[in-house]
């Protein structure tokens, strides 16, 4: 990995000093004015757009397929021997962790699998992958 810091110069070292021996005349103007990037979704797996260019239709796919994917459950990693790393960003789990599980109890970090959802897989895979567990308010997730 690469130093994220950035080196310090004599106008870093001036502001320290209460700004001596600085050029009062000189002075950059403020950058310009740019609106935060929204975020990007993904209305089929090759196809990226920011959300105030989808569609509707799009809108809604994605909206059911975020509904799909928040049906899996989630937990906190605990430390079992079984699964100790997630195959989407190869980092090994630390204890407190939030992971998903998928109905074959494979476990990943709940932002990987999350995002691989959203980009890969159409709404007729998640559905499948989600078919096995039937949602209840008054009992959690139940397997058929």
């Amino acid at each position: 990995m690469g130093n994220c810091l950035k080196r310090s110069s004599s106008d870093d070292i001036s502001l320290l000093r209460g700004n001596e021996n600085v050029n009062e005349g000189h002075t950059d103007p403020p950058p310009p004015y740019t609106e935060a990037p929204g975020p990007v979704y993904y209305p089929s797996p090759s196809i990226s757009r920011p959300v105030n260019q989808l569609t509707e239709e799009e809108q809604i796919k994605i909206a059911k397929r975020m509904g799909l994917i928040q049906h899996l459950p989630t937990g906190i990693y605990d430390g079992c021997k079984i699964n100790r790393e997630c195959v989407i960003c190869m980092v090994e789990f630390v204890v407190g962790d939030n992971v998903r599980y998928l109905p074959c109890m494979h476990i990943y970090h709940v932002h990987c699998i999350d995002d691989w959802l959203m980009r890969i897989m159409k709404l007729a895979e998640i559905s499948s992958v989600i078919h096995p567990i039937v949602y209840t308010t008054s009992t959690g997730f139940v397997r058929q």
